[in-house]
């Protein structure tokens, strides 16, 4: 989300711009950094995690509320898979901002039942409002 540094208005917004977090296995997150989501924050963390079959479980809800926590990140993309092994902080998010949105990984298909915010976005229309 952040612009591209030169003149124009687009350099007026990057100073401002929030950074997109990433949580996934190694391929969806390397496709991330390689489309230019990689940073660093001023105390040289990272705005991303590779989940190997050696991270465990309390490191994943770790850095998922420490990029919740964080002022630079606007978006946090975590692999579903991820997603509903902590299924209980995820739903525990109901701030705006950071948004939290659930993406497939090579492995694991997307599956909008489990999506907890399609599911409370569903919560807020009936069917007459989207006609």
């Amino acid at each position: 989300m952040r612009g591209a540094v030169g003149p124009g208005p687009v350099s007026a917004m990057a100073g401002r711009g929030k950074l997109i977090a990433v949580m996934g296995d190694e391929d969806t997150v390397t496709g991330f950094l390689l489309g230019g989501v990689g940073e660093l924050d001023k105390h040289r963390r990272p705005n991303f995690l590779v989940v190997e079959k050696e991270t465990s479980l309390a490191e994943i809800e770790e850095t998922f509320r420490s990029f919740l926590a964080r002022e630079d990140i606007g978006v946090v993309l975590i692999s579903q898979v991820l997603a509903e092994l902590i299924r209980h902080a995820v739903e525990a998010h109901s701030r705006p901002l950071p948004a939290v949105l659930e993406i497939p990984s090579k492995e694991h298909p997307y599956d909008p039942a489990k999506d907890s915010v399609l599911r409370r976005a569903r919560g807020l229309f009936t069917p007459d409002d989207l006609r």
